[in-house]
């Protein structure tokens, strides 16, 4: 086991939330969980056994937290509340370590709950907690450390997050989470242990949102510098030696830009395909790419003084 992870316990239950929004600080506020996803692990492997729960928060989503999970009110009104789900939810989790992603935010919306609920409990009376944040900032330390990153470092298919949802993050996670730690070997599922528990049976993100179109948060350059350079990275692709330093996002920027053209560059960003690593996979090394970039620079530089 790597050394920035310490295996506590046999049950593992990795764990993610979906809430009406939160405070400025993180904190919940008065605002409340609406989902809840669990997907079970037990000596690494994981079993199939899952939980997904939707649930009343009596009180509005906010506009910022319904764009990123697309959960209604509407949806949301015809659901039990916590307190009617508080001992399906409390059996699945407790004496498990739970496997988290930014522990804080989600810990401190289950423990909210359970004093709403007049519950004398908080989670780490019940369960012991591994923050996945912690484990990825010893191991890629200055780099990001979004799920979304992870995914992409550890060659995670997150193709099916095109919005937040608590179950499927929770899925996204636990493989994250194997990939960082050590890995599982083969993925086994125990079909005796029974599939998703919501209440009844699994509620599909179609049945929640519908048919709309779901708004696409496209990354930054630097995040596009971050996952090129590690794909370049990755395919054993050379990077360039600048006679002075620049940034990943600088030199990303001018290779995608000046020598694949607008046009290429749209395209990669409207789709995420990889347009540019195919290209560069035609070639050796990056260094004849950015010899090639500089050199078209220069000849721009020359038609304009003329």
């Amino acid at each position: 086991m790597a050394e920035f992870y310490r295996d506590l316990c046999q049950r593992k239950v990795v764990l993610d939330t979906e809430t009406t929004g939160k405070n400025e600080d993180g904190t919940p506020g008065d605002h409340r969980i609406i989902e809840i996803g669990c997907v079970e692990m037990i000596d690494r492997k994981l079993t199939g056994r899952k939980l997904q729960l939707y649930m009343n928060p009596d009180r509005p989503v906010d506009e910022e937290a319904y764009q990123v999970h697309k959960i209604s009110d509407e949806f949301l009104a015809g659901q039990p509340h916590f307190r009617d789900i508080f001992q399906e939810f409390y059996d699945f989790i407790a004496g498990a370590e739970l496997i988290i992603h930014n522990a804080r935010f989600d810990v401190g919306f289950i423990d909210n709950e359970f004093k709403l609920n007049n519950n004398n409990l908080k989670v780490e009376n019940i369960c012991t907690v591994t923050d996945t944040l912690d484990i990825a900032k010893k191991k890629y330390p200055g780099q990001r450390i979004s799920l979304d990153a992870l995914c992409a470092k550890l060659n995670v298919d997150s193709s099916a997050r095109t919005s937040h949802g608590a179950l499927l993050d929770a899925e996204i996670l636990a493989e994250v989470f194997l990939a960082m730690t050590g890995g599982q070997g083969e993925i086994e599922f125990s079909e005796s242990q029974g599939g998703v528990r919501s209440s009844g049976s699994r509620v599909s993100r179609e049945a929640v949102i519908g048919e709309q179109r779901l708004q696409v948060i496209y990354p930054d350059v630097d995040e596009e510098g971050d996952d090129l350079i590690y794909q370049m990275k990755l395919k054993k692709i050379e990077l360039p030696n600048a006679p002075k330093k620049i940034s990943q996002a600088d030199c990303l920027t001018s290779l995608l830009c000046n020598f694949f053209g607008a046009e290429k560059f749209a395209c990669y960003q409207q789709m995420k395909a990889d347009v540019m690593m195919d290209e560069l996979d035609k070639r050796s090394a990056l260094n004849e790419v950015y010899k090639r970039v500089q050199q078209a620079k220069v000849n721009r530089d020359k038609n304009k003084k003329k």
